[in-house]
């Protein structure tokens, strides 16, 4: 990581010493809840819906300096991550990928076209020292008997790319699938989209006999429920770890949205079997936390700011109409008044604060990761004495 870019970036000596701070935070953390990158030996796999990066169309951004610096560190913890939620506006991820170094790098797919798309790009980050792209990458459109009940495709389209790490060869496809509503047609969608790519991912792996992992937001409701049967119904294997240990990937930990899955008839690939080999990671745990409040509490106002001034333009604007809509201006006025008693309340803005703004500098789900072991040199010369 470009550190030094924090002498550029933060000219202040208190803001440089916070954020370096929370950065070592960041690292420690990571010692002790993932996995150590060993050369040779393994490589970490991740998958993180980074919320909405960065298009800031919500109005609680942009993204500080900072945050760039913390989504790298969290980022670098790993060497190939599955990222959803990346914006059709590519200078943000080109920012995040400055401040990684050059020993980083990145594929993306364009834009999924239409509502559903969201305007979102499926990517995988990867640390050049440890992983090689294989020069394979395609996005999944599925054929007229696979498709999705309906005669529809996927709301996002599915992203397909082969890599290597030491021995492992294997294949990747990042999703983020339907989310829509917790009942109904809606929800029947988002089922039938988990079953659609499960059933063709299981028929390419199966048909080329390689390893093949699906990974990236399922919007999975829990482990019992029919979101995840319509994967494990096609035969992926979740990492032991997390399926003994079920691990809620959204900030509150309420919620089973992100997964990884892995279908491989290779007799010599292998996920790591230590306990802290899969997992979710908390980084709230250090930075941004409860009582940081106070630390970022002017960013905060900023926000609520802006949302008061924009009230109060659209309030203007209607009082000078020819003809104003009194009913529009007598609710606009409400809204007005609301924004400026919240911009002025400590207890709502650090309520604001920890549920909704800091979501939109880190994101509102962490980071889960599987380990993979990248040395098969004894296997094959096992299987070289026993023929």
């Amino acid at each position: 990581m470009r550190y030094y870019r924090l002498k550029k970036s933060f000219k202040s000596i208190d803001k440089r010493q916070f954020v370096a701070a929370n950065l070592l935070e960041i690292k420690d953390a990571l010692k002790k809840h993932v996995p150590e990158k060993t050369l040779n030996k393994n490589m970490l796999l991740a998958t993180w819906n980074i919320r909405d990066f960065d298009s800031n169309k919500f109005k609680h951004g942009p993204r500080l300096k900072e945050s760039y610096f913390y989504l790298a560190e969290v980022l670098s913890g790993f060497d190939l991550i599955a990222v959803q939620e990346v914006n059709k506006d590519l200078r943000a991820l080109r920012k995040l990928m400055y401040v990684m170094g050059d020993d980083w790098d990145f594929i993306t797919t364009d834009t999924t076209a239409g509502v559903s798309g969201n305007g979102e790009r499926m990517t995988f980050i990867y640390d050049k020292r440890r992983v090689s792209f294989e020069n394979v990458a395609g996005e999944i459109v599925l054929p007229t008997r696979g498709r999705i009940k309906g005669d529809i495709q996927f709301a996002r389209t599915p992203f397909l790319v082969s890599f290597q790490s030491g021995w492992s060869k294997f294949s990747l496809c990042t999703v983020h699938i339907y989310y829509g509503a917790n009942s109904g047609g809606k929800l029947e969608r988002r089922v039938n989209e988990i079953d659609a790519i499960a059933k063709f991912l299981k028929k390419k792996a199966d048909g080329d006999k390689e390893t093949l992992i699906v990974l990236g937001d399922f919007n999975i409701v829990d482990q019992e429920h029919k979101t995840m049967e319509a994967l494990l119904d096609n035969g992926f294997e979740i990492p032991e770890q997390i399926r003994e240990n079920p691990a809620p990937s959204n900030m509150l930990q309420t919620k089973f949205y992100d997964q990884i899955a892995v279908r491989s008839k290779s007799n010599v690939f292998k996920l790591g079997t230590g306990k802290d080999s899969a997992g979710v990671f908390n980084f709230f745990d250090s930075v941004m936390r409860q009582n940081q409040f106070k630390d970022f509490k002017k960013e905060v106002v900023a926000v609520a700011l802006k949302k008061l001034k924009s009230r109060e333009r659209n309030l203007a604007k209607e009082q000078r109409k020819s003809e104003p809509d009194q009913e529009k201006i007598d609710k606009l006025k409400v809204s007005v008044a609301k924004a400026k008693a919240f911009s002025e309340n400590d207890v709502e803005l650090e309520e604001y604060y920890f549920n909704t703004w800091k979501t939109f500098q880190m994101s509102d789900h962490l980071p889960m990761w599987t380990e993979i072991i990248t040395d098969h040199s004894e296997e094959y010369l096992n299987s070289i004495v026993e023929k």
